[in-house]
């Protein structure tokens, strides 16, 4: 067992606390192993738990950008090469690690399908599993369509103690080959009755899963994308990584506060800055 490995309940106490003490935790992306470690030093550095992430990409480019990944074969390859190598090395450095999958269409599910499949094999051979949790952003459909997805993703990732991240609303901008530059700015933000109606189903099968609900959030911002003026100037110093920070969203308008309960509140989790 890698004791620095984030995951099962222990995911959940992490976010628990973080919302208590009121602190963020970052979710980097990666794309090698030079990014990972030096994701795992510097969080180290500051004494603070850590998501290192991979995108359907990102893993892509993690196996060689070479390989034909028509079938997702070569993001399976790189994503779990990357995992592997985070549990071969963090033992090694006193930060604890969340391992996690970043945004994954409909299309994309087969990567997610195949990372499953390897992942139940290594649980049953260890005992625990090779990724802390996966994300599944399926908002761009009917929330029926997502949540019910999702809802069956939930059981399987339960069985192997992980922990499922879903999407509510649409992020704005360009992020892994997905292009919302010219989306109504409406949709940017997700509505109280759909958290309620999503945490209300998810809940049924298990706690195990955490909300990303979209906050006019912009992935990458072109020139008249909606936030870019609130944003332009943080971009300008932090272009070299996008950070995605796990942090716990209180609501206060008197809408949400009569939809949200204590508990809902707790799985509504993820704020995105680029």
């Amino acid at each position: 067992m890698k004791s620095k490995l984030i995951y099962g309940n222990k995911t959940q106490k992490v976010f628990e606390i973080a919302k208590e003490k009121k602190f963020a935790l970052p979710a980097i992306n990666v794309s090698g192993t030079n990014t990972i470690n030096a994701v795992l030093e510097t969080a180290s550095n500051v004494n603070s738990p850590v998501i290192i992430q991979f995108s359907h990409g990102g893993a892509h480019f993690i196996a060689g950008k070479g390989i034909d990944n028509s079938n997702h074969n070569a993001s399976i390859s790189g994503a779990i090469s990357g995992a592997h190598h985070i549990h071969n090395v963090c033992d090694n450095y006193k930060a604890e690690v969340i391992i996690h999958t970043d945004h994954c269409s409909r299309k994309n599910l087969p990567w997610i399908d195949g990372l499953l499949a390897y992942g139940n094999n290594f649980y049953n051979n260890n005992g625990y599993p090779l990724f802390s949790s996966h994300m599944i952003d399926l908002s761009d459909e009917p929330i029926e369509d997502n949540i019910n997805t999702c809802k069956e993703y939930l059981k399987i990732l339960t069985d192997l103690e992980m922990t499922l991240e879903i999407e509510l609303g649409i992020t704005g901008g360009e992020e892994d080959g997905v292009d919302n530059t010219g989306i109504d700015s409406t949709k940017l933000y997700t509505q109280p009755e759909e958290v309620s109606y999503a945490y209300s189903e998810l809940i049924s099968i298990s706690e195990n899963f955490t909300i990303a609900a979209a906050t006019a959030a912009v992935a990458r911002l072109s020139d008249h994308a909606p936030g870019k003026g609130a944003m332009e100037d943080w971009m300008n110093g932090h272009r070299s990584l996008r950070v995605r920070f796990m942090s716990f969203v209180q609501t206060k308008s008197s809408q949400s506060s009569k939809l949200f309960t204590q508990n809902n509140q707790k799985h509504l989790c993820k704020s995105h800055l680029p």
